[in-house]
């Protein structure tokens, strides 16, 4: 009966571990692509270097 017992909560918590891995590696991978939106976004927002975008090539 004792093992039973044993085996029941030591897999109650490998379980939790496992979900515990899972929410962090969602969690950095998050983070991750939200860095990459940003990283996208100021360069979308920043303004053209000087003399490119006078002019449109219509030929492109």
């Amino acid at each position: 009966m004792d093992l039973d017992l044993t085996s029941q909560l030591l897999a109650a918590r490998t379980a939790g571990t496992h979900h515990a891995i899972s929410i962090a590696v969602l969690k950095k991978s998050h983070e991750m692509e939200m860095s990459l939106i940003q990283m996208v976004d100021q360069v979308a927002r920043s303004a053209p270097p000087p003399g490119q975008g006078t002019k449109v090539d219509k030929l492109a």
